[in-house]
Protein backbone atom coordinates (compact mmCIF):
# COMPACT_ATOMS: atom_id res chain seq x y z
CA UNK A 1 0.00 0.00 0.00
CA UNK A 2 1.58 3.55 -0.88
CA UNK A 3 0.52 6.86 -0.60
CA UNK A 4 1.29 10.45 -1.79
CA UNK A 5 2.00 11.37 2.31
CA UNK A 6 5.60 11.54 2.47
CA UNK A 7 6.70 10.41 5.95
CA UNK A 8 10.82 10.99 5.66
CA UNK A 9 12.02 13.67 3.72
CA UNK A 10 15.82 13.86 3.67
CA UNK A 11 17.72 16.58 1.50
CA UNK A 12 21.48 17.70 1.25
CA UNK A 13 22.23 15.18 3.72
CA UNK A 14 26.59 15.18 4.06
CA UNK A 15 28.20 12.57 7.34
CA UNK A 16 31.80 12.63 7.95
CA UNK A 17 33.67 10.83 10.35
CA UNK A 18 36.64 12.72 12.16
CA UNK A 19 39.61 12.04 13.41
CA UNK A 20 42.72 13.86 14.77
CA UNK A 21 44.47 12.41 11.60
CA UNK A 22 41.79 12.34 8.68
CA UNK A 23 38.14 12.96 7.58
CA UNK A 24 36.40 10.54 6.42
CA UNK A 25 33.63 11.85 3.72
CA UNK A 26 31.06 8.74 4.02
CA UNK A 27 27.65 10.66 2.94
CA UNK A 28 27.81 13.36 0.17
CA UNK A 29 24.84 15.46 -0.43
CA UNK A 30 22.19 12.40 -0.96
CA UNK A 31 18.30 13.50 -1.12
CA UNK A 32 14.90 11.46 -1.34
CA UNK A 33 11.39 10.99 0.06
CA UNK A 34 10.09 7.77 1.58
CA UNK A 35 6.47 7.64 0.98
CA UNK A 36 3.89 5.97 3.71
CA UNK A 37 3.87 2.44 2.94
CA UNK A 38 6.50 2.08 0.15
CA UNK A 39 9.87 0.15 0.26
CA UNK A 40 12.59 2.05 -0.85
CA UNK A 41 15.76 0.04 -1.71
CA UNK A 42 19.57 1.30 -1.29
CA UNK A 43 21.85 -0.78 -2.88
CA UNK A 44 25.88 -0.48 -3.71
CA UNK A 45 29.20 -1.70 -2.44
CA UNK A 46 30.27 -1.97 0.75
CA UNK A 47 31.62 1.36 1.72
CA UNK A 48 29.43 3.63 -0.32
CA UNK A 49 27.86 4.93 2.74
CA UNK A 50 24.41 2.58 3.24
CA UNK A 51 24.31 1.94 6.89
CA UNK A 52 25.91 5.48 7.54
CA UNK A 53 22.41 7.26 6.23
CA UNK A 54 20.78 4.44 8.17
CA UNK A 55 22.64 5.58 11.43
CA UNK A 56 22.38 9.69 10.64
CA UNK A 57 18.51 9.07 10.64
CA UNK A 58 18.16 7.35 14.43
CA UNK A 59 21.16 9.54 15.24
CA UNK A 60 23.23 7.06 15.76
CA UNK A 61 26.06 7.87 14.37
CA UNK A 62 29.50 7.53 17.13
CA UNK A 63 29.36 10.06 19.82
CA UNK A 64 32.99 10.92 19.17
CA UNK A 65 33.76 10.66 15.71
CA UNK A 66 30.71 10.66 12.84
CA UNK A 67 28.96 14.22 12.74
CA UNK A 68 26.19 15.76 10.02
CA UNK A 69 27.56 18.31 8.45
CA UNK A 70 25.30 19.79 6.13
CA UNK A 71 21.48 19.07 5.53
CA UNK A 72 18.35 17.86 7.23
CA UNK A 73 16.07 14.75 7.87
CA UNK A 74 12.20 15.50 8.41
CA UNK A 75 10.12 12.86 9.81
CA UNK A 76 6.65 13.75 9.32
CA UNK A 77 7.32 17.08 9.41
CA UNK A 78 10.07 17.50 12.43
CA UNK A 79 13.77 17.67 11.61
CA UNK A 80 15.34 14.73 13.88
CA UNK A 81 18.66 16.96 13.49
CA UNK A 82 16.96 19.29 15.74
CA UNK A 83 14.90 17.25 17.72
CA UNK A 84 16.19 17.17 21.62
CA UNK A 85 17.89 13.90 22.51
CA UNK A 86 14.83 12.87 24.38
CA UNK A 87 12.74 13.06 21.94
CA UNK A 88 14.92 11.17 20.01
CA UNK A 89 14.80 7.84 22.00
CA UNK A 90 11.12 7.91 22.27
CA UNK A 91 11.16 8.12 18.50
CA UNK A 92 13.71 4.72 18.06
CA UNK A 93 12.11 1.33 18.44
CA UNK A 94 8.46 3.01 18.59
CA UNK A 95 8.21 5.35 15.36
CA UNK A 96 11.73 4.56 13.77
CA UNK A 97 13.42 0.78 14.46
CA UNK A 98 15.97 -0.71 12.47
CA UNK A 99 16.90 -4.02 11.85
CA UNK A 100 21.10 -4.36 12.18
CA UNK A 101 23.00 -6.03 9.67
CA UNK A 102 24.57 -9.16 11.86
CA UNK A 103 21.94 -10.81 13.79
CA UNK A 104 25.20 -12.65 15.56
CA UNK A 105 25.94 -9.55 17.43
CA UNK A 106 22.94 -7.32 17.60
CA UNK A 107 21.66 -9.41 20.45
CA UNK A 108 22.91 -9.82 24.13
CA UNK A 109 23.76 -12.87 24.78
CA UNK A 110 23.44 -12.32 29.04
CA UNK A 111 19.51 -11.74 28.50
CA UNK A 112 16.95 -14.11 26.97
CA UNK A 113 14.99 -13.18 23.64
CA UNK A 114 12.11 -12.80 25.86
CA UNK A 115 13.37 -10.19 28.38
CA UNK A 116 14.98 -8.07 25.78
CA UNK A 117 11.86 -7.94 23.56
CA UNK A 118 10.16 -6.83 26.83
CA UNK A 119 12.51 -4.65 27.15
CA UNK A 120 11.74 -2.50 24.12
CA UNK A 121 8.31 -2.67 25.14
CA UNK A 122 8.86 -1.63 28.42
CA UNK A 123 10.35 1.58 26.93
CA UNK A 124 7.42 2.78 24.64
CA UNK A 125 4.17 1.36 23.91
CA UNK A 126 3.83 -0.49 26.77
CA UNK A 127 5.74 1.57 29.22
CA UNK A 128 2.22 1.71 31.84
CA UNK A 129 1.30 -2.01 31.23
CA UNK A 130 1.44 -4.71 33.43
CA UNK A 131 3.41 -7.41 33.43
CA UNK A 132 1.15 -10.00 31.91
CA UNK A 133 0.33 -7.94 29.04
CA UNK A 134 3.92 -7.27 28.22
CA UNK A 135 4.20 -11.16 28.41
CA UNK A 136 1.14 -11.51 26.09
CA UNK A 137 2.70 -8.83 23.54
CA UNK A 138 5.78 -10.78 23.65
CA UNK A 139 4.20 -14.12 22.96
CA UNK A 140 2.13 -12.43 20.16
CA UNK A 141 5.34 -10.51 18.56
CA UNK A 142 7.44 -13.98 18.79
CA UNK A 143 4.44 -15.58 16.79
CA UNK A 144 4.46 -13.34 14.10
CA UNK A 145 7.92 -14.12 13.30
CA UNK A 146 7.45 -17.86 13.85
CA UNK A 147 8.84 -18.79 16.61
CA UNK A 148 6.77 -20.69 19.33
CA UNK A 149 6.17 -18.52 22.47
CA UNK A 150 7.97 -21.09 24.74
CA UNK A 151 11.47 -20.63 23.71
CA UNK A 152 11.05 -16.83 24.86
CA UNK A 153 13.06 -18.12 28.53
CA UNK A 154 15.71 -19.42 25.73
CA UNK A 155 19.03 -17.53 25.09
CA UNK A 156 20.56 -16.12 21.90
CA UNK A 157 23.24 -18.89 21.62
CA UNK A 158 20.28 -21.62 21.69
CA UNK A 159 19.48 -20.06 18.31
CA UNK A 160 20.50 -20.47 14.34
CA UNK A 161 21.21 -17.73 12.79
CA UNK A 162 18.20 -17.57 10.85
CA UNK A 163 16.69 -17.82 14.38
CA UNK A 164 18.03 -15.10 15.72
CA UNK A 165 17.51 -12.79 12.89
CA UNK A 166 13.69 -13.46 13.58
CA UNK A 167 14.06 -12.32 16.77
CA UNK A 168 16.04 -9.37 15.88
CA UNK A 169 13.06 -8.56 13.85
CA UNK A 170 10.46 -9.46 16.18
CA UNK A 171 12.05 -6.55 18.56
CA UNK A 172 11.88 -3.96 15.52
CA UNK A 173 8.62 -4.76 15.04
CA UNK A 174 7.07 -5.51 18.40
CA UNK A 175 5.91 -1.15 18.77
CA UNK A 176 4.64 -1.32 15.41
CA UNK A 177 6.99 1.66 14.20
CA UNK A 178 6.03 3.94 11.10
CA UNK A 179 9.42 3.26 9.36
CA UNK A 180 11.82 -0.27 9.23
CA UNK A 181 15.22 0.16 8.27
CA UNK A 182 16.61 -2.86 7.79
CA UNK A 183 20.47 -2.88 7.14
CA UNK A 184 21.01 -5.88 5.00
CA UNK A 185 18.89 -8.48 6.46
CA UNK A 186 20.09 -11.28 5.27
CA UNK A 187 24.20 -11.66 4.67
CA UNK A 188 25.02 -13.72 7.58
CA UNK A 189 22.09 -16.15 6.43
CA UNK A 190 22.30 -19.04 4.09
CA UNK A 191 19.84 -18.80 0.95
CA UNK A 192 17.22 -20.74 1.59
CA UNK A 193 16.76 -19.04 5.44
CA UNK A 194 17.39 -15.48 3.19
CA UNK A 195 14.37 -16.26 1.04
CA UNK A 196 12.20 -16.89 4.40
CA UNK A 197 13.32 -14.17 6.19
CA UNK A 198 12.71 -11.64 3.05
CA UNK A 199 8.83 -13.61 2.34
CA UNK A 200 8.45 -12.81 6.25
CA UNK A 201 9.46 -9.12 6.02
CA UNK A 202 7.44 -8.43 3.10
CA UNK A 203 4.06 -10.09 4.77
CA UNK A 204 4.59 -8.32 8.12
CA UNK A 205 5.27 -5.05 6.27
CA UNK A 206 2.30 -5.11 4.33
CA UNK A 207 0.35 -6.35 7.21
CA UNK A 208 1.30 -3.66 9.49
CA UNK A 209 1.34 -0.98 6.33
CA UNK A 210 4.98 0.03 7.63
CA UNK A 211 7.44 1.93 5.59
CA UNK A 212 10.82 0.44 4.91
CA UNK A 213 14.30 0.81 4.11
CA UNK A 214 16.04 -1.56 2.55
CA UNK A 215 19.82 -1.60 2.56
CA UNK A 216 21.42 -4.35 0.56
CA UNK A 217 24.03 -4.76 -2.03
CA UNK A 218 22.01 -7.66 -3.77
CA UNK A 219 20.06 -6.52 -6.85
CA UNK A 220 17.64 -9.69 -6.64
CA UNK A 221 16.66 -8.46 -2.60
CA UNK A 222 15.85 -5.35 -4.45
CA UNK A 223 13.93 -6.69 -6.96
CA UNK A 224 11.32 -9.00 -4.57
CA UNK A 225 10.74 -6.10 -2.26
CA UNK A 226 11.17 -3.15 -3.39
CA UNK A 227 8.91 0.00 -5.23
CA UNK A 228 11.98 2.37 -5.35
CA UNK A 229 15.53 2.49 -5.98
CA UNK A 230 18.24 4.47 -5.41
CA UNK A 231 21.87 3.04 -6.41
CA UNK A 232 24.52 4.36 -3.36
CA UNK A 233 28.14 5.18 -4.51
CA UNK A 234 30.63 6.88 -2.65
CA UNK A 235 28.27 8.51 -0.26
CA UNK A 236 26.49 9.58 -3.08
CA UNK A 237 23.08 8.58 -5.10
CA UNK A 238 24.36 8.38 -8.63
CA UNK A 239 20.68 7.16 -10.00
CA UNK A 240 16.83 6.48 -8.52
CA UNK A 241 13.31 5.59 -10.04
CA UNK A 242 11.11 3.51 -9.56
CA UNK A 243 11.89 0.12 -9.78
CA UNK A 244 10.59 -0.76 -13.71
CA UNK A 245 13.44 2.49 -14.26
CA UNK A 246 16.01 0.83 -12.49
CA UNK A 247 15.31 -3.18 -13.91
CA UNK A 248 13.77 -2.41 -17.56
CA UNK A 249 14.55 1.02 -18.67
CA UNK A 250 17.15 1.83 -20.84
CA UNK A 251 19.50 4.47 -19.91
CA UNK A 252 21.81 3.62 -16.66
CA UNK A 253 24.37 5.27 -15.24
CA UNK A 254 27.29 3.00 -15.78
CA UNK A 255 28.13 2.08 -12.30
CA UNK A 256 24.22 0.47 -12.45
CA UNK A 257 25.26 -0.99 -15.81
CA UNK A 258 28.35 -2.90 -13.53
CA UNK A 259 26.69 -4.00 -11.12
CA UNK A 260 23.74 -5.49 -13.58
CA UNK A 261 26.17 -7.09 -15.72
CA UNK A 262 28.21 -8.68 -12.06
CA UNK A 263 24.98 -10.67 -11.77
CA UNK A 264 25.65 -14.43 -12.69
CA UNK A 265 23.75 -15.31 -15.84
CA UNK A 266 21.95 -19.20 -15.15
CA UNK A 267 20.97 -19.45 -18.44
CA UNK A 268 24.19 -19.56 -20.25
CA UNK A 269 26.95 -21.33 -19.70
CA UNK A 270 29.81 -19.74 -21.68
CA UNK A 271 29.28 -16.07 -20.89
CA UNK A 272 31.51 -14.47 -18.02
CA UNK A 273 30.66 -12.11 -15.33
CA UNK A 274 31.70 -8.46 -16.15
CA UNK A 275 33.28 -7.22 -12.64
CA UNK A 276 33.47 -4.01 -12.26
CA UNK A 277 37.45 -2.96 -12.36
CA UNK A 278 39.28 -0.84 -9.51
CA UNK A 279 37.81 -0.35 -6.03
CA UNK A 280 35.89 2.30 -4.39
CA UNK A 281 37.80 5.30 -3.71
CA UNK A 282 39.50 6.30 -1.14
CA UNK A 283 36.75 8.68 1.08
CA UNK A 284 39.38 10.39 2.72
CA UNK A 285 40.74 11.96 -0.75
CA UNK A 286 37.87 11.18 -3.30
CA UNK A 287 38.20 12.41 -6.78
CA UNK A 288 37.46 16.18 -7.66
CA UNK A 289 34.93 15.00 -10.89
CA UNK A 290 32.71 12.22 -10.69
CA UNK A 291 33.22 9.88 -7.80
CA UNK A 292 33.15 7.26 -10.33
CA UNK A 293 34.93 8.55 -13.29
CA UNK A 294 38.59 5.97 -12.12
CA UNK A 295 36.59 3.20 -12.65
CA UNK A 296 34.54 4.15 -15.28
CA UNK A 297 34.54 2.56 -19.04
CA UNK A 298 33.26 5.71 -20.73
CA UNK A 299 34.88 8.59 -19.04
CA UNK A 300 35.29 12.22 -20.62
CA UNK A 301 37.54 14.64 -19.91
CA UNK A 302 34.97 16.88 -18.28
CA UNK A 303 34.02 13.63 -15.88
CA UNK A 304 37.70 14.25 -14.42
CA UNK A 305 37.28 17.70 -13.64
CA UNK A 306 33.22 18.24 -12.97
CA UNK A 307 30.92 16.77 -10.55
CA UNK A 308 27.84 15.82 -12.73
CA UNK A 309 24.16 17.38 -11.76
CA UNK A 310 20.92 15.40 -11.78
CA UNK A 311 19.81 14.58 -15.27
CA UNK A 312 16.09 13.95 -14.97
CA UNK A 313 13.27 12.01 -17.37
CA UNK A 314 10.13 11.32 -15.43
CA UNK A 315 10.64 9.50 -11.93
CA UNK A 316 14.51 8.25 -13.03
CA UNK A 317 17.13 10.65 -12.13
CA UNK A 318 20.93 9.85 -13.54
CA UNK A 319 23.96 11.91 -12.13
CA UNK A 320 26.25 11.41 -15.10
CA UNK A 321 27.54 13.99 -17.86
CA UNK A 322 26.51 11.02 -20.09
CA UNK A 323 22.74 12.06 -19.45
CA UNK A 324 23.21 15.91 -19.33
CA UNK A 325 20.20 16.71 -21.70
CA UNK A 326 17.68 14.73 -20.48
CA UNK A 327 14.33 16.92 -20.10
CA UNK A 328 12.08 16.10 -17.17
Amino acid sequence: MRTDEKILRIRDLCVDYRTDLETVHAVNGISFDLEKGETLGIVGETGAGKTTTALSILRLLPERTGKVINGSIEFMGENLLEAPEEKMRDIRGEKIAMIFQDPMTSLNPVLSVGEQIAEVLVLHAFKDKKKDEIDARTDEVLRLVGIQPERKKDYPHQFSGGMKQRVVIAMALACEPDILIADEPTTALDVTIQAQVLAMIRELKERLGTSMIMITHDLGIVAQTCDKVGVMYAGELIETGVLEDIFTGSSHHPYTTGLFGSIPNLKTKTDRLSPIGGLMPDPTNLPKGCKFSPRCPRCMDVCLSTQPKDAIQGTHTIKCHLFKDLKA
